[in-house]
């Protein structure tokens, strides 16, 4: 089945409401998808013209939170039979650049982005990016050089992404030098925009508060409700919710429920145990909604603990992460007395307009 037809008989089933833009991107999707699992007709074209067949022009969606532009690019990839696909999380994908990007440098073998690059495209197609945004200097200095060099391995780049190529980075240090990759999409990529009247994403959070007190099992099985109806994972699988690891320079940081840019965490996982800022904003950078479970009262006596639950709060709100908790007290109770409640009270302030509804209308990574 098509993702044009997947599309329509969601209409159909009125799990979705009739969207132009939605159903425009769906038909561009069936088509690339047929385009790749085409068999290749590279040796006529090349007869012809002494080149290879032309590599199929890739797609970037574009919308605000909850538009569809994730469920969409769910029926596309799953409609893609060819094997040689892949899917990943923009800021991972980055991740792995810069690390590859580090050991070609030790090497001292020259411009270290075309063996990245081909390593990168081996045996490779499509390449689907969730959630394409720039926010540093360090990625906007070499997409563009990596994704012509991938672009010339025969890989179509399918993106999705809160923002119009053209403001990307905005703002950034040094964009003018940003400005060729800017180009690169709108020259390689069709730009479809996804912003119709219905955030799918809030509608699926429902009524819920997004923090629950006290902790006990009422607000794990909340947030458990919600963590399902976040992903469209089947309950009657709860036992088997992916899990993934997230690499911190070398160190590796579990995740014990991650799908679909949601991750569920334990206080005691992210707080209790020795982490600081990079952990933290690799969580932000990897997740649009985090849930996190067994928030204690705070104070002098885990110092330690409080500590880093504001750093994890300055990242989650840098990079405009959901936040869905289960605590033992409301933002202004969680640190009632001691050393430290004052400068606590930036954490409250944030935790309180994280619950907001324009804070949640924002998309992940946005300013």
């Amino acid at each position: 089945m098509t993702v044009l037809k997947r599309y329509d008989s969601l209409v159909s089933a009125g799990e979705l409401r009739p969207d132009p833009e939605q159903r425009a991107a769906a038909t561009r999707l069936s088509r690339l998808a047929a385009e790749l699992d085409a068999p290749p007709r590279r040796g006529l074209f090349a007869r012809l013209t002494g080149k290879d067949a032309p590599v199929p022009r890739g797609v970037y969606l574009w919308g605000g939170v909850g538009r569809g532009k994730s469920m969409l690019m769910d029926l596309f990839y799953d409609c893609v039979a060819d094997p040689a696909k892949r899917r990943v999380h923009f800021h991972a994908f980055m991740i792995e650049v810069h690390a590859r990007l580090a050991t070609e440098r030790a090497k001292e073998a020259g411009n270290p982005v075309p063996p990245v690059a081909e390593a990168l495209a081996k045996d490779l197609k499509l390449l689907a990016f969730d959630e394409m945004v720039i926010n540093n200097t360090a990625d906007a200095m070499v997409l563009s050089r990596l994704f012509t060099e991938m672009m010339t391995h025969g890989v179509t780049i399918v993106a999705t992404s809160n923002r119009p190529p053209v403001d990307l980075y905005k703002d950034g240090l040094q964009r003018d030098s940003f400005l060729p990759f800017i180009a690169l999409l709108e020259s390689n990529l069709d730009v479809l925009p996804l912003n119709g009247p219905t955030d799918y994403r809030r509608d699926r959070l429902g009524q819920v508060d997004t923090w629950l007190v006290p902790n006990g099992p009422a607000a794990t099985e909340a947030l458990s409700a919600a963590f399902f109806r976040l992903t469209d994972y089947p309950v009657e699988d709860a036992a088997n919710v992916p899990s993934c690891d997230l690499d911190i320079g070398g160190r590796t940081l579990h995740v014990p429920k991650a799908l679909k840019g949601v991750a569920v965490f334990s206080f005691k996982r992210l707080c209790g145990e020795a982490r600081g800022a990079p952990d933290y904003l690799a969580v932000a950078r990897a997740f649009h909604t985090v849930i996190l479970v067994g928030i204690p009262i705070l104070g002098p006596e885990n110092r330690n603990e409080a500590a880093r639950f504001v750093t994890l709060i300055d990242a989650l709100y840098e990079y405009r992460v959901k936040l869905l908790a289960a605590a033992d007290a409301q933002p202004g109770e969680l640190y009632p007395t001691g050393d430290g409640r004052f400068e606590f009270d930036r954490t409250i302030s944030r935790l309180e307009e994280m619950r907001s509804e324009d804070y949640l209308a924002k998309g992940h990574g946005e300013g």
